[in-house]
């Protein structure tokens, strides 16, 4: 068993985007396979979410949670595990805490798009919304080489703790998406990102919106940019690209997978001069790359019990 602080000691933030780069080469590759993400709503409040993936001698099922209002009650937004087996003989090997490995895998995606989408002498990193996995996506950023960064959130205190763990600045939302590099960690209830805002040669990295209704950019700033996306059919039913492609504004062709840009089977940021958006709705490969990990070289202070 592999509680929170084991996980966070034992994957560091650039381990976790390697790990994350392979898995992404790997599910390209057909090495992963991953069925789609099911979601079980629980109004009022958020959902769970199921999702499998399968690779490299094991398979995972990560049980999740995203109830945004939990901080209102002392309690983290994403709660769960993720049951880690076997792919061979179908044995339990380990439960592995769901937060922790949530954020390590969301931050280091973000770093991962900015290293293959982002112009070669972008620097400045914009993080706008510094709660748990936005400082995860910071430090991960932090680890590729990235910043010195402006950090905004609607609570001071939050863009003033990240900030100070990095030696960034706290700034407005403006501050932020002037950056080179502009990632997007809310809870997509609105908009952050306008079309005012467009920079020639800036990269977007959306991760906030991870289920339908959600978005972080208006519509018109979606499609004045080169679109990047982790897995087509999540983002299109239920990430940043969803309302664009529900006004019939971009479709299938419009739109080029992280993976296939990575295995070098398509290109990525077309010019210096591009606006390019990342589209993150967060995969189960990406769980499995860092469980895979985790169980290579288990913690020192991992429970084992007999399930």
């Amino acid at each position: 068993m592999l509680e929170h602080e084991a996980v966070l000691a034992a994957i560091s933030p650039a381990d976790a985007i390697e790990r994350v780069r392979d898995g992404f080469v790997r599910f390209a590759a057909g090495e992963y396979e991953m069925p789609p993400k099911v979601y079980v709503d629980a109004p009022p409040r958020g959902d769970f979410r199921a999702m499998p993936a399968r690779g490299g001698g094991l398979a995972i099922l990560k049980w999740a949670t995203s109830f945004t209002e939990n901080p209102k009650y002392g309690l983290p937004v994403v709660l769960g595990l993720i049951c880690v087996s076997s792919s061979e003989t179908g044995e339990p090997l380990a439960l592995v805490n769901v937060s922790a490995v949530t954020s390590l895998r969301t931050g280091a995606v973000a770093a991962v798009a900015a290293q293959e989408l982002a112009r070669e002498d972008a620097q400045t990193v914009g993080i706008l919304g510094c709660g748990v996995n936005g400082s995860w996506a910071a430090r991960c950023l932090a680890a590729a080489e990235y910043g010195p960064g402006v950090c905004f959130d609607p609570n001071p205190d939050a863009a003033g703790a990240l900030a100070g763990e990095l030696g960034w600045e706290v700034g407005s939302r403006e501050d932020a998406v002037a950056c080179d590099v502009v990632t997007c960690i809310t809870p997509g209830h609105e908009p952050v990102v306008l079309a005012s805002d467009l920079r020639p040669g800036t990269h977007f990295s959306m991760l906030g919106a991870d289920a339908a209704g959600k978005a972080e950019a208006e519509v018109e700033a979606v499609t004045r940019c080169a679109l990047f996306c982790d897995e087509w059919q999540q983002a299109s039913h239920g990430g940043e690209l969803t309302q664009a492609v529900e006004a019939g504004r971009v479709s299938r062709d419009d739109v080029t997978e992280l993976g296939r840009v990575l295995t070098g089977e398509a290109p990525g940021r077309p010019s210096e001069e591009a606006i390019t958006l990342f589209d993150s709705t967060g995969l189960a490969i990406q769980d499995l790359a860092i469980c895979r990990a985790l169980l290579e070289s288990p913690p020192s202070s991992a429970a084992t019990v007999r399930l």
